[in-house]
């Protein structure tokens, strides 16, 4: 089984009340690659740096099982950069710098190699590239998850409504479900949405958890509480790539396994804001995601006698 992610790969400055970073690796595609690795090891990526990124980067990925064919290098130019700073509760941010450097100039040719895939993952870019890049495969995947923000919505609405008559999950956070369903409460914002093209839909909620939404059903999956928290930059990329890289090594897209997909993302997404930037990631191992598992388990875990 091929899973394919598509999205960037970049350098960010992150400055929480915690802690500080000038530079380090990050960008949605390098996050939800590092996250579906610990559930799989084929899957082909597609983005674009410039010559300033690590080499060494696309060699650890390649170590993981991560096919970088698809991955421009374009020498001469600067990689995508973004620089944030996170107020006290975490949950809101400022960003500070976006430069687009080559990634302005982003209109991504698949390699043959990566046609025939069987899972693909539309990480947060222009919904017109993202839908490029579903024409170009010469089958549909059996899952396409897409992931998409409010900057696109305001922006590129038409062409995001086309991308999403194409895919069959969507992942946002809960002001975005707001925003694009004209809805506050979540579960009329579902089921407008559904009725714009995806199958299901997801909504993040950061610490409060995560909702699975599929027509009539409805799964509530928590977040797990964490005594220090360094860095959320990334955890929803992480989430992403966790949910995705599951559902691709079971091969199951049945509801039921969709739901332990989502609490598989939200183990990823914990490990991943315990450092900066992808650091933490990057040091996984299957025994870390087995406990934590286990720590969602007890965490949701009741006996109800009437």
């Amino acid at each position: 089984m091929a899973l394919t992610i598509i999205g960037t790969m970049a350098f960010d400055a992150i400055e929480t009340p915690f802690a500080k970073t000038e530079k380090t690796i990050g960008g949605s595609g390098t996050y939800c690659a590092y996250a579906a690795t610990n559930f799989m090891h084929s899957i082909n990526q597609v983005s674009i740096v410039g010559g300033d990124f690590p080499q060494e980067v696309l060699q650890d990925l390649n170590r993981l099982g991560v096919n970088t064919e698809g991955v421009e290098i374009v020498k001469d130019k600067k990689s995508f950069f973004w620089s944030g700073k996170y107020h006290l509760d975490m949950n809101t941010r400022e960003t500070l710098i976006t430069d687009l450097n080559v990634l302005a100039d982003f209109n991504p040719t698949l390699p043959d190699s990566y046609l025939e895939t069987d899972y693909l993952l539309l990480g947060n870019l222009v919904p017109a590239i993202q839908r490029s890049v579903i024409n170009q495969l010469s089958k549909r995947p059996k899952l396409i998850v897409l992931d998409t923000m409010n900057f696109w919505m305001e922006t590129a609405m038409e062409d995001l409504e086309d991308v999403l008559k194409m895919v069959d999950v969507l992942v946002v956070n809960d002001s975005e479900a707001r925003q694009l369903s004209g809805e506050f409460a979540l579960v009329k914002a579902a089921r407008k949405i559904l009725a714009m093209g995806p199958k299901f839909l997801i909504v993040k909620k950061g610490e409060h958890g995560a909702l699975l939404f599929n027509g009539e059903e409805i799964f509530c999956a928590p977040a797990l509480p964490l005594e220090e928290v360094f860095d959320p930059t990334g955890a929803g990329d992480a989430f992403a790539g966790g949910f995705i890289g599951y559902l691709a090594s079971t091969g199951d897209l049945s509801f039921e396994n969709m739901k332990t997909a989502v609490i598989m993302g939200s183990v990823t997404a914990s490990f991943c804001c315990e450092k900066m930037g992808t650091e933490r990631l990057k040091s996984l191992t299957p025994e870390d995601i087995q406990k934590r598992a286990a720590k969602f388990v007890r965490l949701t875990n009741f006996q109800l006698s009437c």
